[in-house]
Order: structure tokens, then C-alpha cells, then sequence
């Protein structure tokens, strides 16, 4: 079972800060892991999704970048950083073990 992992954290909350406007201070994000080896009865790959929000910090904007200019993947770097790589881990872990449920339900 390979699964791929996909993030979707194009939601963000903006607001004037230090004169900036338009900073990103939060971000709702979604995980998605996906195994495209084992198909669903309708021929889709069997997926699960965790989704959160995380705070920015935003204390130090000397990198500031302008909204128009961000990019997805600036602002997925800035989600793992702030989530950190143990809990990104943990969080690809549980999503592993929804899949490998869907696949092998346990009967009780």
C-alpha cells in the first residue's frame, strides 16, 4: 500500500498587522492521503482526510510577503513548520491507519 499526501491550505484568514496588510495569520489546512493501488467499488482510490487550523506566528514579519504574491507552497511550508515534522508524522500515521481500515475493516 503506497499512499501519496496531498495538503490543501488554500483557506486563510488575513488582517493588517504592523502595517502590512492582508497578513496571513491563520490557516485552515487539510491532509489528504491517498491510495491509488486499491480501488473502492466505484474505482476511486480509498482516501482519508485530516484537516485543522494553525496559527502563524507573526511577530517577526521582516520576510514579509504580499498576499498577491504568495504561493500555495509558501504558505504549506509555513503550515509544517508550524506543525512540526513529529506531529506531521503522526498525522500521516492516522491517516495510514483510516485507509488501512477501509481496506480491511475489522468486524464485530
Amino acid at each position: 500500500m503506497a499512499i501519496n499526501y496531498t495538503w490543501d491550505v488554500r483557506t486563510v484568514d488575513v488582517k493588517e498587522i504592523d502595517g502590512n496588510a492582508d497578513t496571513v495569520f491563520n490557516v485552515h489546512w487539510r491532509l489528504t492521503g491517498t491510495d491509488d493501488a486499491n480501488n473502492d467499488a466505484d474505482g476511486n482510490p480509498q482516501a482519508a482526510t485530516v484537516y485543522g487550523t494553525q496559527e502563524l506566528d507573526t511577530s517577526d514579519l521582516s520576510d514579509f510577503t504580499a498576499f498577491a504574491d504568495l504561493t500555495v507552497s509558501d504558505v504549506q511550508g509555513w503550515v509544517e513548520t508550524a506543525i512540526g515534522a513529529d506531529k506531521i508524522t503522526e498525522l500521516k500515521a492516522s491517516l495510514d491507519a483510516q485507509i488501512n481500515e477501509l481496506l480491511n475493516p475489522v468486524v464485530q
